[in-house]
Formats: C-alpha cells, structure tokens, sequence
C-alpha cells in the first residue's frame, strides 16, 4: 500500500519554471496516477525482492513534488512510513556538507584552493596540512581511506591521525572514496565560519534551505518519527556514532525535504544569491573517473546519460579502490544538462537522488534497509526515463 502527496512550489519557483522551457511543461503533462503506477513498478519490487521494510519516494517534474509511501518505518510496531518518517541518508549527507563549504566560500571565509593546516594549525607541517581544501573534499588528498581506524575515537585522535598519515599518491592525481577526507573538509569549512559543524547545518544552512525535517540529532519531539534500520540479520539498528560522523554520513530527514534540497539545486532562483553561487559551485566538476564527473559531494553525467555509466560510476571499483583522475582544466562550470547523483547507506539504510536540471526532474528514494546500489540506479532511471519522455513529448511541435 502507498499513497501519493502532490505539493506546488512557492510562487517564485514555479514562475521560473514557466520560463526554463520544455522541461517545465513536462510537469503540466504529468498524469498523477499514471506517474503513480510508474513509481509502484519501479519501487515495489525491489522492495519485494531485497525484503526492504518500507521506503519514502519523492518526485519532482517541472516544479510539482509527487510523494510516495511505502511499508513500514518499524517492523515491531507495524508503524506505516509517512510524510514524517524520518531516514538515515549516509552519504548523501555529504551534498550538504559540501554545500556549507562551498557557502563559506561564498561568504568569502575560506577558498577551496587553501591549504587544510590555515584551518586547523595542528596539522602544520604533515602532508595531510598541506592539502588543499578541494583535494580534501573531491576525495583526492592521496589515498585517504574509507574508514578512520578503530583507533580514531575523538579530535585529539583524529589530528594524530592526520598528521602520521602518508599519502600513496600525489594530491589531486588519484581519487579514493573516503569519509575521513570529506569528513575533515566540512569540519575546517564550520572552523573559517568560527561555529561548529552542527550549529551551522541546523541554524544556519537548513533553514536557509527551507529544510523543516533535516536534523544531525534527531530531537527528542520527532524520535517517534525516526525509522528503524534493519541489517543483513534483520535486526533493527541505528547509525553508530563516530568522529566526523556529522559531516560524513549523519544526516536524517524526510524524503520530502531531500526534494526541497534537490528542487534548490534545479532553481534557486528564491534563495539569496550566496547561497544560490554555493550551490552552483557543489556542481562544478573537478575531474573525470571515466564517465562520471566529479563535484563537491556530487557526481554527474552528461544527459542523456547512459545507465550503464552511472552503474559503473557506483561500482565497488570506484567506491572501495583509488583511480587515477582526469583533470579539468579549467573546471567544469554547473551545467544544467546533467544528471547529478548520490548514493549513501549506513548498516540499516540505503539512499538514493538524482536529478537532471535542464529537464527539471528527480527522484528522492529513501529506504530503512541498505539494499544493492545498482537495483536504487535501475529504479530510479525507470522513473526518470518516464518524465524524460513526458519532456521530450512536449518539445514536440
């Protein structure tokens, strides 16, 4: 069972969809149900298929937001997923950890070309000190790894951490997925902005976003809201705390305000020019590994983009192993053509956006299990197909 939420943006948005083209009119095509039985088709039986409790859908088309419904936020207490249920995201929080840094660029506190150790003096002198900032947050520092060690337990463990690790490779040649890197880049970018990380993200920077339901720390009032993750064994489990958490994979909201992020990104037209440059920046592509452009966070492909490249781009060979890098020079201004994705998981959730900003579509997939990336990517492109189709008929004379 499901059901479908069809909302309209502000009145500033969805004037400027009216003036973004064939893209917007594919939203005044959208047929709500047909689009619904789409969605089922796609959603429902990889939910079937990987035992996935329950999932939060969010759609976008030219403007309007479509959300769907799935199963259950808690196996125990057959509470059903809603509007309100609320899901780890993993590592798509660290779109918003790049925007932040890429805010604080704007704001003219930090520039991406500046070296860590200006931030954090107690890494003066190490190779990890003498990282730029971009470096940091592309995942290519030189080999940082995916984890901290066990033995990485607070700050002052993490700065003896930083300033004893070697790099493998030269800065800015190889890319390695790496939490530690990322992690580090949005804890120096909160240090220029002279608060902490948390402070920033849910006083400044979600609200700035218009984000009601996307919280760090789950306060108390919303726990009832907050889904249960469910492991291989099937058991129900939350996200471990750990150093850098915050920055790297602690995010929890609605798929509904993941949208809201995702539709600032596709037209930011109502939100104050810095952070409107903030967000064009987190787009802006460094370098290639294969077909996938590399962001701050994001990861792009020109559109049309081609499936496979996608599932190659999210392959283990990509997340787990370092890869030798493309440069661009210069870098890749945003551009609208391009569908940008993320995935992100922790042991009891399993994540998924994308969008295509030129065709004014995207898809937000939130699930309480951390199912196979390549079966969120297929889902997701039968959707978008669909509403790229609905686009494309409407360019039609």
């Amino acid at each position: 069972m499901n059901r479908i939420l069809e909302k309209r943006v502000p009145a500033v948005a969805a004037a400027a969809a009216l003036l973004c083209g064939a893209g917007a009119h594919a939203a005044q095509r959208v047929d709500a149900a047909t689009l619904k039985r789409v969605v089922d088709a796609a959603i429902q039986p990889v939910m079937q298929a990987h035992d996935v409790p329950g999932m939060a859908v969010s759609v976008t088309a030219g403007g309007r937001q479509y959300d769907f419904h799935y199963g259950v936020a808690a196996r125990a207490s057959g509470r059903k997923v809603d509007a309100d249920t609320l899901f780890e995201i993993g590592s798509v929080s660290k779109t918003f950890t790049a925007t932040l840094a890429a805010y604080a660029q704007a704001r003219g506190d930090l520039s991406l070309a500046d070296h860590a150790a200006k931030y954090l003096p107690a890494l003066a002198g190490s190779s990890v000190g003498a990282t730029s900032l971009l470096d940091l947050g592309t995942y290519a520092a030189g080999g940082l790894p995916l984890q901290f060690p066990a033995t990485v337990t607070d700050t002052g463990t993490m700065v003896d951490y930083f300033r004893n690790w070697r790099p493998r490779y030269a800065a800015g040649s190889h890319r390695q997925y790496s939490n530690p890197s990322i992690g580090l880049f949005g804890y120096l970018a909160a240090r220029s902005m002279g608060q902490p990380f948390e402070v920033l993200m849910e006083q400044t920077l979600y609200p700035a976003l218009g984000l009601r339901s996307t919280y760090l720390t789950v306060p108390k009032a919303r726990m009832g809201d907050y889904a249960y993750g469910y492991g291989k064994d099937g058991k129900p489990v939350r996200v471990t705390p750990g150093v850098l958490d915050a920055e790297a994979y602690g995010v929890k909201t609605t798929s509904a305000d993941m949208m809201r992020f995702v539709m600032a990104n596709i037209d930011g037209s109502g939100l104050d020019p810095t952070l409107r440059r903030a967000l064009a920046t987190t787009r802006t592509g460094y370098f290639r590994v294969g077909d996938m452009v590399q962001g701050l966070a994001w990861e792009m492909y020109p559109w049309p983009a081609q499936r496979d490249s996608v599932l190659a781009g999210s392959s283990p060979q990509v997340v787990f192993e370092a890869n030798a890098v493309a440069r661009l020079q210069p870098p890749q201004a945003a551009r609208s053509d391009m569908l940008v994705n993320k995935t992100g998981s922790t042991n009891g959730f399993g994540a998924y956006v994308a969008y295509v900003p030129s065709q004014r579509i995207g898809i937000v997939m939130l699930a309480n299990k951390n199912y196979p990336v390549a079966e969120r990517v297929k889902a997701a492109f039968q959707v978008l197909t669909y509403l790229d189709g609905q686009a494309a008929r409407d360019r039609k004379p």
